[in-house]
């Protein structure tokens, strides 16, 4: 039998490593009820609840014939075309794996920044809102021509002031735009938490026996997803689907065909953000923590960015995937107020 690899330890860490910044980090206690990194991931997707005004749907077509749906907030109701969205800031948020606009994650921090004088965007990657994309494609990891369509829209709203958070999936996409592009002026900082910098890396972390939860959960979408597509256009063999156990498999078979990728090897190594992070020049903040059920050891490097003019890496000990809950804080969440401070200096 193949000897099992051990999972990080907290001390892999070495606390807390900020790469570079001036920004003391804002100490993060989880609830004593969250005791394990299965909790603290469970718990604040399906328990938590965000109230916030409904949000304004705007559908914009991109040039390959398909269509983003993006959801707006905005306390004065206006959502930039009024002519005066360039006295406000915009928030960009972008979801993770199989996620959308209404997710707790994505809520959350549009209600702390909505609260701060900000515009908010949480747009829904292709195929994630409530109607299928029109393509065979659909969203993937670095698909960051969306990303940048999204920011150009606003742009033409009128917003000079664009400000990035991304999750997961999302965190991956964001970073990845902000280094192998050249980037419009009015992009002033960005936030990602519980980021797969290494893709392949992060496929096999989720893979393990004891995350089976996570892997069952995000197949069996992106299996609907596939199904639900193959009946409405031509063009996908939908017999592989009964076989496919693990979200590597789903990658070479789907994600990486439909997206121009030669293999999910591939498609992982072209489109991790661990081999952008030297381009990225405006002021990022990534966090991750170490019981991250999803991340393996290549999304934690300290060493790297020790030295890195504008990306802040924090590696801290607790706070699961796309967690960090916290009680007594009129419901705000640690990545909301780390955010928040991060973007507001």
């Amino acid at each position: 039998m193949a000897r099992r690899t051990p999972r990080r330890a907290p001390q892999d860490c070495g606390g807390l490593v900020v790469a570079s910044g001036i920004m003391p980090l804002v100490p993060y206690n989880p609830p004593f009820f969250l005791f394990n990194r299965h909790l603290e991931t469970i718990f604040p997707a399906l328990m938590r609840s965000v109230e916030l005004p409904p949000y304004t749907r705007e559908r914009i077509e991109t040039p390959d014939g398909d269509f983003l749906d993006l959801d707006w907030l905005s306390r004065s109701q206006q959502i930039g075309r009024t002519g005066d969205a360039g006295m406000r800031p915009l928030l960009i948020l972008s979801h993770g794996l199989e996620g959308d606009s209404q997710r707790p994650y994505i809520k959350g921090m549009a209600k702390a920044f909505l609260l701060q004088g900000f515009d908010v965007l949480a747009w829904n990657f292709r195929g994630c809102g409530l109607d299928m994309n029109r393509l065979l494609r659909f969203y993937h990891s670095g698909a960051t021509e969306d990303l940048d369509l999204v920011v150009q829209h606003a742009i033409q709203q009128g917003y000079t002031q664009i400000d990035l958070v991304g999750f997961s999936l999302g965190g991956n996409l964001t970073l990845k735009y902000l280094g192998e592009r050249t980037l419009p002026p009015a992009i002033h900082r960005a936030a990602v938490f519980s980021v797969p910098l290494d893709l392949h890396d992060a496929c096999l972390e989720i893979s393990r026996r004891e995350n089976w939860i996570y892997a069952r959960r995000f197949l069996k979408s992106l299996k609907s997803k596939i199904t639900r597509k193959a009946a409405k256009m031509q063009g996908l063999d939908t017999s592989r689907l009964e076989h496919i156990r693990t979200i590597l498999e789903f990658d070479e078979y789907y994600t990486a065909p439909l997206h121009g990728f030669a293999s999910a090897l591939d498609y992982y190594k072209r489109n991790s953000s661990i081999h952008f992070l030297d381009g990225i020049h405006v002021p990022t903040l990534i966090v991750n923590a170490v019981n991250d059920p999803f991340l393996g050891k290549n999304s934690f490097p300290m060493e790297r960015l020790a030295k890195h003019a504008s990306v802040t890496f924090e590696c801290i000990t607790r706070g699961g995937h796309v967690g960090f809950a916290q009680i007594n804080k009129n419901g705000l969440y640690w990545s909301e107020e780390r955010a928040l401070q991060f973007i507001l200096t």
